[in-house]
């Protein structure tokens, strides 16, 4: 079983989910007492926010490429950015380390190629859902995304940072989201975009494919774990 490296704390509530889904397929796989071999930073995600915030992508860029460093010399041998956004300095991460940064859209594009989605409804922060990043790197893949209209981008990117990263789960909140995704046209799938939107909603609310961007990743680092 190969060591994964998880950069946390993008937010800490759903780190702990990446933490649950890894330890539980390493189970699912092996069995018994098994679980992940992980080695994990957890960053206090105020500063890095503050970054985002202020458009300081460079220096949020150093900031995790010094981290991932860490995981490499602690023996990971392979780098989860456990958060959405994020990816968008995942390559000044991969310039900084030789292990191999496991791309959560690209884990995505894979989960969704899988159950026949071409265009799916991108539930995120404005980060992910407005910058191209994460939208061209779905498109090499075929999957052509879609995102809420401007009032919607900015109740759903305050949900997120105001509550979900803090822990708070309101049901009004859930159902101003399925509002959203009812809103949306021409669409045949959800990625839960953010990694906390998992935390407000399911699959099971919703009769479209869903892709949790949390889940797909954790899958994904887990099959490199044991192909080695």
């Amino acid at each position: 079983m190969r060591t994964l490296g998880l950069i946390g704390g993008m937010s800490a509530e759903s780190t702990a989910l990446y933490y649950g889904h890894l330890n539980r397929l390493a189970r699912e796989r092996l069995g018994g007492l098994h679980s992940a071999r992980l080695v994990m930073v957890s960053i206090d995600f105020a500063p890095l926010a503050a970054m985002q915030a202020n458009g300081a992508w460079d220096e949020a860029g150093e900031m995790l490429a010094e981290e991932a460093r860490r995981l490499e010399a602690a023996g990971a041998e392979a780098i989860l950015i456990c958060a959405n956004t994020m990816h968008l300095v995942a390559d000044a991460v991969q310039a900084a380390v030789r292990a191999p940064v496991l791309h959560i859209c690209d884990a995505t594009a894979a989960a969704l190629t899988a159950v026949g989605a071409r265009r799916p409804l991108l539930l995120a922060t404005r980060f992910t859902m407005e910058k191209a990043f994460y939208r061209d790197r779905l498109s090499t893949a075929g999957v052509e995304a879609t995102i809420p209209g401007e009032a919607d981008r900015a109740r759903l990117h305050a949900i997120i940072y105001d509550e979900l990263c803090q822990g708070v789960v309101d049901p009004v909140s859930k159902a101003e989201v399925l509002a959203m995704i009812a809103r949306a046209e021409d669409v045949d799938s959800v990625i839960f975009g953010c990694t906390e939107i998992g935390l407000l909603l399911s699959a099971d609310d919703l009769a479209l494919p869903v892709v949790d961007t949390t889940l797909a990743h954790a899958q994904a680092a887990s099959a490199f774990a044991f192909a080695g």
